[in-house]
């Protein structure tokens, strides 16, 4: 006859090996970073709720629209620039967004549909991606 503490601890045990297993972050680079982003809308997740769609062509053009935001208060509320990947990072360069800077971030796929950023300066997001 099994005791109180083996029924709970196989119980635990069953538990575990059904619980659905969650997405390990797996950092993008090279042709796998071009192929996740190409094509497709990311959705910055912004600070204030809402999101921040940026489009990345396939010919290396990306734009943004910050326009539902209300950024133009602050910024040119649309724009499109250049982007590339350059081993582990997806840069981007804007002609007045970011003083006409090139920035870059590391990517990491948390998800079929889910990444996670950070910028070379050390800020750092969520982000979704469609297409």
């Amino acid at each position: 006859m099994l005791g109180k503490a083996n029924i709970l601890g196989t119980l635990a045990a069953v538990a575990v090996s059904i619980a659905p297993v969650s997405a390990v972050a797996e950092q993008l680079a090279g042709g796998d970073l071009k192929q996740f982003v190409s094509g497709k809308r990311v959705y910055l997740a912004t600070p204030f709720g809402g999101e921040f769609p940026l489009n990345y062509k396939r010919s290396g053009v990306v734009t943004g629209d910050g326009s539902a935001l209300g950024l133009g208060k602050f910024l040119a509320p649309k724009e499109s620039g250049k982007w590339w990947v350059k081993g582990t990072n997806l840069c981007q360069q804007w002609p007045t967004w970011y003083d006409g800077k090139a920035t870059c971030f590391k990517i990491k796929k948390t998800g079929e549909r889910s990444l996670d950023w950070v910028r070379d300066d050390g800020r750092s997001g969520k982000a979704r991606i469609e297409g």
